[in-house]
């Protein structure tokens, strides 16, 4: 398969992909929050399908932990990391401060709800949320202290907007090179910012055309690169922890793989324990406390021994040795 949006690793490499993701380094804005919520997400639709075994959960699980630990150890996700504060930084880099500005926000999904919150804490207070789903629009306007209107007011918006910032799912442009022109007097084009950051794009790239200050996804890379410079310490900080942690998470795998063969063992040593203590209570007959005592030096006897093979079995499975793990299974089974 071979699509740019489609990352394919396997092995080793592959484990420290997903804990570098849920870490936050593979992102555009290192350190950025959302894409543990999205692995969480991910590993939760999965298990409702019933296309996530126990072996798929432990490393989902586990990259969820290591995502935390990063955040909780480091300061890798401080300041603007994700899309939505990036778009906001850059939309003051452009218009100054935004208190005096007007906000038109389109979309009150994920992203939408990203850069509107993102918005909030600039205390700014005319803040329009636009969405095709007007309940979801009134209620991200509320939390926000903005208001919503129907998506079919959007050229209305539109034409007294500041700055628009548009975040919607929607396959196909919502804002044309047409609809733009009509909506938007040509006196106020020159002093009006968009920012499209969805994927496939909302704005059409003809906008440009009209003089508005038109920015995409792509644009928001500088932001990212000062993100990452000011981070860079704590990534160095986050990549020794990922890579402690991959070892501990390729050696759980590889105890998981012998962990069968461990349980095999103890039954197989257990019955042969029972047996012998059965035969030594019979051989010794009335003696006080006998089966306490014969039950107690059997059971220490047995986990001595299988503590020396587990050990040795385990280290087998660190070093790949097939040869041995193999032995046991025929000298076992």
């Amino acid at each position: 398969m071979n699509h740019p949006n489609i990352i394919i690793e396997e092995d080793k490499k592959a484990l420290k992909h997903l804990l570098r993701l849920a870490s936050g380094l593979e992102s555009m804005i290192i350190g950025e929050d959302q894409i543990l919520g999205q692995i969480k997400d991910a590993r939760l639709e999965a298990l409702k399908r019933g296309l996530c075994g126990p072996t798929l959960d432990m490393i989902f699980n586990k990259a969820v932990h290591v995502g935390q630990i990063i955040r909780n150890k480091t300061k890798i996700n401080k300041g603007s990391v994700s899309i939505g504060s990036a778009a906001v930084e850059l939309a003051e880099s452009v218009q100054g401060d935004l208190k005096c500005k007007k906000v038109l926000v389109i979309g009150a999904g994920e992203m939408g709800a990203l850069v509107a919150r993102a918005l909030a804490e600039k205390q700014l207070k005319a803040i329009v949320v636009a969405n095709r789903t007007y309940d979801r629009a009134v209620r991200l306007a509320r939390e926000l202290g903005g208001y919503a209107i129907q998506f079919d007011r959007l050229d209305e918006a539109l034409s007294d907007a500041d700055v628009v910032i548009s975040a919607t799912a929607a396959p196909h442009y919502i804002l044309t090179r047409e609809r733009v022109e009509k909506a938007i007097p040509i006196e106020r084009r020159d002093s009006v910012t968009m920012i499209d950051i969805a994927n496939p794009r909302d704005i059409e790239e003809k906008v440009r055309e009209l003089g508005i200050r038109l920015f995409n996804i792509d644009d928001l890379r500088g932001i990212a690169e000062k993100n990452r410079r000011k981070r860079e310490n704590e990534a160095r900080k986050a990549e020794q922890i990922i890579e402690k942690e991959l070892e501990l998470l390729v050696n759980s795998l590889k105890y998981k793989k012998v962990e069968p063969l461990i349980s095999q063992i103890r039954k197989s040593m257990e019955e042969i324990r029972i047996r012998e203590t059965e035969k030594a209570m019979q051989m010794l007959g009335e003696l006080e406390d006998k089966e306490k005592i014969i039950d107690d030096l059997t059971r220490s006897i047995v986990n001595k021994i299988f503590h020396d093979i587990i050990s040795k079995l385990r280290k087998a499975a660190e070093e790949d040795d097939e040869e041995l793990i193999k032995a046991c299974e025929k000298l076992f089974n």
